[in-house]
């Protein structure tokens, strides 16, 4: 077995044993560095009252803090099902070098987790989305953006 199949396979385990503990959803996710597992997640939407606690959120958070980093650099993240779009954005913002996952989201939709609507809004300019969007811009709007640039205890990221 390689390496991919054996986290994979751990990935949907946590994903299946998720459901009847009550935490919430069936998505498992891990975060794996050189090797070994840094961070565990599954989803608890519902237990947390949460909407952002997926199992590839809560794998990060996990993963950042044993690693005592806000970076996932040289990792792979392992999850049961492919990202959905809040998840892929927070992927993307932590940086790992991968990303392997079983199910796709055509899958999920399947089982009442149908995240395509998200997908389509995302290409959607804002005042065409769903859910009403207004821009309102103050003189000094873009003043905490001014604060970063001159600051001098800003960490880049």
């Amino acid at each position: 077995m390689n390496e991919h199949q054996k986290f994979i396979e751990e990935a949907i385990k946590l994903a299946r044993e998720n459901v009847p503990s009550g935490k919430g959803g069936p998505f498992g996710a891990l975060v794996v560095k050189n090797g070994e597992i840094v961070g565990r997640g599954v989803n608890q939407v519902t237990s947390n009252n949460d909407p952002t606690a997926h199992a590839e959120i809560m794998a990060i958070r996990d993963a950042c803090q044993t690693l005592g980093s806000f970076q996932l650099k040289d990792c792979i993240i392992y999850a049961s099902c492919e990202p959905c779009p809040m998840c892929l954005g927070a992927i993307y913002w932590a940086r790992p070098k991968m990303i392997v996952f079983a199910a796709e989201n055509t899958d999920a939709a399947k089982a009442g987790f149908d995240d395509s609507f998200i997908y389509k809004e995302i290409c959607l300019p804002a005042s065409q989305r769903t859910i009403s969007s207004v821009n309102v811009k103050p003189d000094d709007f873009f003043s905490p953006f001014q604060t970063w640039t001159k600051s001098e205890r800003k960490t880049p990221y």
